[in-house]
C-alpha cells in the first residue's frame, strides 16, 4: 500500500520524540532531518519537502512546543496539519453544470488508467450521486480501446457512445447530443493518451475542449511512476487548463510522493484515487483522512462509508433483530462474510485502521478459492440445516462433501468457526462485549503474520 515505508519512518521519528519528557531545538531539528529524508525517500519533490520541513521547524520551535506538557503530541499535531494543508486542505469536490449535460473530459498519458478509471468514476457517481452517466470512446487510436470501455461500462450498467474509428471532436460532440436526447446528466469523455506529452496529443484535446467546453478536466495519473505523474501534471495544465487530479493505484507498491506532491506543485486539487482493481475501488480524496493514514492514524470515516455502501440495510436491520432472539444461522454466517469481501477485504481495511489494530490485519488477505469451498459448502445444504446446524451427522455431511466437492474435514472446520461467531454473538447479544475477539484460523483462507486475525 502506498505511504507504508514512509508511515513507519515518521512514526520511528516520533517515537523518539516520545521518549523525550521535555523538547529542546536539537531535539526537534534531528526529528525535522528524519522527516525531511522519509519525504525524499517516498518520491516528494525536493522544493516541496524543503518548504514544507521549514514550516513545521518553524511552527514546532515556538513556544506552544517547547512549554507543552505533550510536547510530541503538538508536534504530531503541527505536522498532521501541515500534510492537510500541502494536500489541498479539504476534499475538491467536482464542477457541475448549471444546464445538464456536465460534460466530464478524462486526459492523461497512455498506460494511466483512464479508461478502467473513467468507468469507475461513472460508476461511483451513479450509485452515490444517483447520476446517468453517459462513457464516450474518443480514444479512436489504441488497439481495443473501445472495447475495453464497453466492456467495464457493461460489468457497471453504463451505456457507451461511440462512432468507431473517427474523429474524436466530432465523437465528443455526437455524444453530448446523444445525452441531451436520451437523459444523460453526465458524459465522460474517455480521450486518448500518448507515451510522452507532445503537441499532436494537446492539439486534439485543446479542440474537443472548445467543442463542447467540459465542465471538469480530470487529469488520471499513475501514483507508481512518482515524480513523472507531477511532472505530466504540470505538462497538461500548462497546455490544457486542467480542473483536477484522479490519482491511480494508489493500493500498490507506489512511495506516494505524488500524492503529495501534486497539489503544491501545479496547485490543482486531487478529486478522486483509484485504491484496487475492483470497478467500485474509487473513493474521494480528503486530504485529512490521508494525512491520517499516512500517520498511522487509520481513516475510520473512509472505513464506515465503505460499510455503508456495502452493507445491505435491510439485511443489517434482520441480523440486528435475530441477534436480539440470539439466533445467528449459517445463512446470516455467509451473509457476514459476502459483505466484508464486498468492502474489499482485510488488507483494505487494515488501511484504515490506527495503531495496533491496522497492524494486526496488515497482509492478511481472504484467500477467494477458500471462500469459493466455503459458499459451496453452505449452499449445498438445505435451508433447514443452514438454520440448524446441529442436525448435521455423518449422513448428511457426506452428502454435502459430494455436492460441494468438499471433504468432510472441510465441512468440520467451518462449524467449528461458525460455532465460535454464534458465541460470540450471543455475548453480544446479551449485552456483552467479548474481552478478546476469536480469530478464525489461518487454515480457512484468512490469517495474518500469525495465521489469525480478529474477526
Amino acid at each position: 500500500m502506498a505511504f507504508e515505508g514512509l508511515t513507519e519512518k515518521l512514526s520511528a521519528a516520533f517515537k523518539r520524540l516520545r521518549g523525550k519528557g521535555r523538547l529542546t531545538e536539537a531535539d526537534i531539528r534531528e526529528a525535522m532531518r528524519e522527516i525531511r529524508m522519509a519525504l525524499l525517500e517516498a518520491d516528494v519533490s525536493y522544493k516541496v519537502v524543503k518548504d514544507f520541513v521549514a514550516r513545521v521547524s518553524e511552527r514546532a520551535v515556538g513556544a506552544d512546543v517547547l512549554e507543552s506538557l505533550t510536547p510530541a503530541q503538538m508536534v504530531v499535531k503541527i505536522v498532521n496539519e501541515e500534510l492537510v494543508s500541502l494536500m489541498g486542505g479539504a476534499n475538491a469536490k467536482l464542477a457541475v453544470s448549471s444546464r445538464p449535460p456536465t460534460v466530464i473530459m478524462l486526459v492523461g498519458l497512455q498506460g494511466a488508467g483512464k479508461t478502467t478509471n473513467g468507468a469507475k468514476l461513472a460508476g461511483y457517481l451513479k450509485k452515490q450521486n444517483s447520476r446517468r452517466p453517459l462513457l464516450v470512446a474518443c480514444d479512436v487510436y489504441r488497439p481495443a480501446a473501445i472495447k475495453q470501455l464497453e466492456v467495464v461500462g457493461g460489468q457497471l450498467g453504463i451505456p457507451v457512445f461511440q462512432m468507431g474509428q473517427g474523429d474524436p471532436v466530432e465523437i465528443a460532440k455526437a455524444a453530448v447530443s446523444h445525452a441531451v436526447q436520451h437523459g444523460n446528466d453526465l458524459v465522460l469523455l474517455d480521450t486518448a493518451g500518448r507515451l510522452h506529452v507532445d503537441e499532436e496529443l494537446m492539439a486534439e484535446l485543446k479542440n474537443i475542449k472548445s467543442a463542447v467546453r467540459p465542465a471538469e478536466i480530470l487529469l488520471v495519473v499513475d501514483a507508481m511512476t512518482g515524480q513523472d505523474a507531477v511532472n505530466a501534471a504540470k505538462a497538461f495544465d500548462d497546455a490544457l487548463g486542467i480542473d483536477g487530479v484522479m490519482l491511480t493505484k494508489l493500493d500498490g507498491d507506489a512511495r506516494g510522493g505524488a500524492a503529495l506532491s501534486v497539489k503544491a506543485t501545479t496547485g490543482k486539487p486531487i478529486k478522486f484515487v483509484g485504491t484496487g482493481e475492483k470497478l467500485d475501488s474509487i473513493e474521494p480524496f480528503h486530504p485529512e483522512r490521508m494525512a491520517s493514514r499516512i500517520l498511522g492514524m487509520g481513516d475510520m470515516l473512509t472505513l464506515i462509508e465503505k460499510a455503508e455502501q456495502s452493507f445491505d440495510k435491510k439485511k443489517a436491520a434482520e441480523l440486528q433483530s435475530r441477534l436480539r432472539a440470539n439466533k445467528f444461522t449459517l445463512t446470516d454466517f455467509y451473509d457476514q462474510m459476502v459483505q466484508l469481501r464486498n468492502m474489499g477485504g482485510l488488507s483494505e481495511i487494515a488501511a484504515s485502521l490506527p495503531g495496533a489494530a491496522g497492524k494486526a490485519l496488515q497482509g492478511a488477505k481472504m484467500d477467494e478459492k477458500i471462500f469459493t469451498r466455503m459458499e459451496a459448502i453452505i449452499l449445498s445444504m438445505t435451508p433447514g440445516e443452514r438454520e440448524n446446524p446441529s442436525v448435521l451427522n455423518n449422513s448428511r455431511k457426506r452428502r454435502i462433501a459430494a455436492g460441494s466437492g468438499t471433504g468432510v474435514v472441510d465441512i468440520n472446520r467451518l462449524l467449528k468457526q461458525y460455532e465460535l461467531l454464534q458465541s460470540m454473538a450471543k455475548q453480544m447479544a446479551g449485552g456483552k462485549m467479548p474481552r478478546g475477539m476469536p480469530g478464525m484460523p489461518g487454515g480457512f483462507g484468512m490469517g495474518g503474520k500469525k495465521g489469525r486475525f480478529p474477526f
